[in-house]
């Protein structure tokens, strides 16, 4: 699940994992136009963005096949840049699991994805990564980390997610991110990208304005937020906020 908010125009490719009971390919634009022009995004001066949706398991290379797929269907189509919703790396069954298959930014998995990104040649935005920072041997907790990488594979801006969920959900109980990941320190400054300049969030931050205000009166002309929302927390929090 992902979010945008934009300033027009921008033209907007939808890529579903197969499995989901929704068609795997549609195409969101700003203006209507004949659907071959989805093919190219040098039929129209307009960049085309690609918006990959998957549902994670705790399987990193299973994820990473599924993600993988998608972004080479989005280069194939022409985006200049593709997004990956929070967690696409993994969903863990339990906190001690999820810290367990956490990896540091220099880990094998984003490296997978740095070569996707060579290979493919556009920016891919991964919304979402179970970060080992450096701090891990002292605090054994990790970042929520969104990660953008450029069309070389190298990674142009990194934002760990400022607030974390910790909410109690009816009949489930409490969930608290907080046991198994540290908040961010800082915001990071919208980043220039083919698509336009893009300002990094993460799932629960659409919950406080402040952040959002302060990537637009830097110049972001597209906020992300990346989301892992779930059956419950999603029409709670997600739909009347995004809506």
């Amino acid at each position: 699940m992902l979010g945008f908010i934009t300033r027009p125009p921008h033209r907007f490719l939808s890529l579903l994992c197969p499995g989901l009971r929704i068609p795997r390919l549609s195409v969101l634009c700003a203006q209507p136009r004949p659907r071959a022009m989805a093919i190219s995004s040098s039929s129209c001066e307009l960049p085309l963005v690609a918006v990959c949706q998957v549902t994670s398991t705790p399987d990193k290379q299973q994820n990473f096949k599924t993600c993988a797929e998608l972004v080479r269907e989005a280069a194939r189509l022409g985006a200049c840049l593709a997004f990956l919703p929070e967690a696409f790396d993994f969903i863990a069954r339990d906190p001690a699991e999820t810290l367990r298959l956490s990896e540091p930014l220099g880990g094998k998995l984003l490296e997978e994805y740095s070569q996707l990104a060579r290979e493919c040649g556009l920016w891919l935005s991964l919304g979402g990564f179970h970060e080992r920072g450096q701090d891990w041997e002292q605090t054994q907790k990790i970042y929520n980390c969104h990660v953008l990488l450029n069309s070389k594979g190298a990674v142009v801006a990194t934002y760990r997610k400022t607030h974390l969920c910790d909410v109690e959900i009816p009949g489930q109980g409490p969930m608290c991110e907080s046991n198994s990941t540290m908040p961010g320190p800082s915001l990071e400054s919208p980043v220039s990208t083919p698509a336009g300049k893009i300002g990094l969030a993460v799932c629960y931050d659409i919950r406080f304005p402040e952040l959002s205000l302060a990537l637009a009166q830097a110049g972001a002309e597209i906020l992300t937020y990346p989301s892992a929302f779930g059956s419950v927390t999603g029409p709670a929090h997600w739909e009347p906020v995004s809506s």
